[in-house]
């Protein structure tokens, strides 16, 4: 499996290289990691096409800008928030966030875990599903850890829009969970008969 080579590879020499435009360093650098970062890329993408096209981008800024990597903390943190902020640069350009913000829908959406009897690979098309500004401030916050300041730093929106955006996106996410379970519950009974 791909990677597990990422594990394998010494990365000081490769940076190294790397840094001096070394095609063949780039080359151990983008086979070591490019699955993991597509895997980023379709997070936080429309499609898979976007998502290759953001990768694509995402190792042009590795590589033009890892001089600017100075070896404190995580290479592979550093590479990801690369790919994070093109796919956030890719959303800006072709969308504006301007959503109202009502207070009383910030109410708590935890979606219950009883409800998430769903296949992995189910739960993540129905998060691909979401509208990309939904989308994009779920991933971040949900499955990243970013903060709503950090989120609204990032997308240069209020702390209160990337709440009520995630707010939004959790109770879409919470109907179409409900409603593939209510099909699959249907398709059991009628074909239990």
């Amino acid at each position: 499996m791909r990677m597990n080579n990422r594990h394998k590879l010494d990365l000081k020499p490769l940076i190294k290289g790397c840094k001096k435009q070394d095609l063949k360093a780039q080359g151990e650098l983008y086979n070591g990691y490019k699955d993991i970062l597509f895997t980023i890329c379709l997070k936080y993408c429309k499609n898979f096409e976007e998502a290759e096209d953001n990768l694509q981008d995402a190792f042009m800024a590795i590589f033009k800008n890892i001089t600017k990597y100075n070896g404190k903390g995580s290479f592979e943190g550093w590479m990801k928030r690369i790919v994070i902020n093109k796919a956030i640069d890719r959303y800006k350009k072709d969308t504006f966030i301007n959503v109202m913000i009502n207070d009383d829908l910030l109410a708590d959406t935890d979606i219950d875990t009883s409800e998430l009897s769903l296949p992995l690979d189910v739960i993540l098309d129905t998060i691909q599903e979401l509208p990309d500004r939904y989308r994009l401030i779920f991933n971040l916050y949900e499955m990243d850890g970013y903060t709503h300041k950090e989120i609204s730093e990032l997308l240069t929106i209020s702390e209160g829009t990337s709440k009520s955006n995630l707010h939004r996106a959790k109770l879409i996410l919470k109907e179409k969970i409900k409603s593939i379970n209510l099909s699959q519950t249907a398709n059991t009974i009628n074909y239990g008969k």
